[in-house]
């Protein structure tokens, strides 16, 4: 017994007409009789009892029909799901995240994604940038929204720059910097500078230094944070200033002010995922985000 003669019982059964049955299936009539008699030889049990003019169910064919439309349901969702599987429709993306520091891009991005792939589960990870790179080398998430690029001894991962961030300085609020509408860099060599653990944000060194080198001098770090908001902490403790993407002006901030930088820089922000991640929903997540960052830029532009 095959599909097909499930399919042609189940046509004949609810029209109760093997014309109307044959024109349905695009099956000559005798040809459709012929294949309802195999089926019941098959199952040695009648399924329909015929006459010239009338066509009826037994109460075996009443009992069979019931199965044969959950059988034929099975098998179309069966095919259904392998090839949504196909187009990477299916599955899951684990996603991590740095908490309070992706705002509106990963709400938006997760919205237009759950509306295009319903059926794939979406798992989000609180982590800081040092904890997504080692998730992604074991295999343990899919995508890392990382902010800085991975540093160079980070190997296996594939990464990709999103957007470009203005970089602030992050200064006490009664600084005397803190009156001046924008901040010269040159203006920092002489201070001593709050910035982000290794431990935590791997290659936040060599990006604040990569920076101060285009005033022409190198920044004394007298205390690293691990967490965004203890950067703040100590900068409003006058332990130093900083320098930071803008998008921590978001964070509560009592006592510290911002200011652009003069003239202004640019900050890369990345997302990373692992390079033999062939997962097609990972990649299809990670088009989602280029598009959203694009669109953003648009208008912004």
């Amino acid at each position: 017994m095959e599909l097909r003669h499930l399919r042609y019982f189940v046509a004949v059964a609810e029209g109760l007409s093997f014309t109307r049955a044959a024109a349905r299936l695009h099956l000559a009539q005798p040809s459709l009789t012929r294949q309802i008699h195999n089926l019941e030889n098959e199952l040695g049990v009648r399924l329909l009892d015929r006459s010239r003019n009338h066509v009826a169910l037994t109460e075996e064919g009443r009992a069979f029909l019931i199965d044969a439309r959950r059988i034929l349901a099975l098998a179309t969702e069966s095919i259904q799901a392998v090839q949504r599987l196909s187009r990477g429709e299916t599955g899951k993306v684990n996603i991590a995240y740095l908490s309070n520091f992706d705002f509106e891009l990963l709400p938006e991005t997760l919205a237009a994604f759950r509306h295009s792939f319903p059926h794939v589960a979406l798992n989000l990870f609180d982590m800081t940038p040092a904890e997504q790179l080692r998730a992604l080398e074991a295999r343990k998430i899919d995508l890392g929204f990382i902010g800085l690029a991975p540093p160079p001894g980070v190997s296996g991962l594939q990464w990709e720059r999103i957007a470009q961030h203005d970089t602030v300085a992050v200064l006490p609020a009664k600084h005397p910097l803190a009156r001046q509408a924008r901040v010269k860099l040159r203006d920092l060599e002489t201070m001593f500078f709050v910035g982000m653990s290794e431990k935590t944000h791997p290659g936040f060194r060599d990006w604040l230094e990569g920076i101060c080198r285009q005033a022409g001098f190198l920044p004394r770090v007298l205390q690293d944070a691990e967490l965004e908001a203890a950067l703040m902490t100590f900068v409003a403790e006058g332990l130093g200033v900083a320098l930071a993407r803008d998008h921590i002006k978001k964070l509560p901030h009592p006592g510290v002010t911002f200011r652009p930088l003069s003239p202004p820089v640019k900050s890369n922000y990345c997302i990373a995922w692992h390079k033999g991640n062939d997962s097609r929903a990972l990649h299809q997540y990670v088009d989602i985000v280029k598009r959203v960052m694009a669109k953003r830029s648009k208008l912004h532009n």
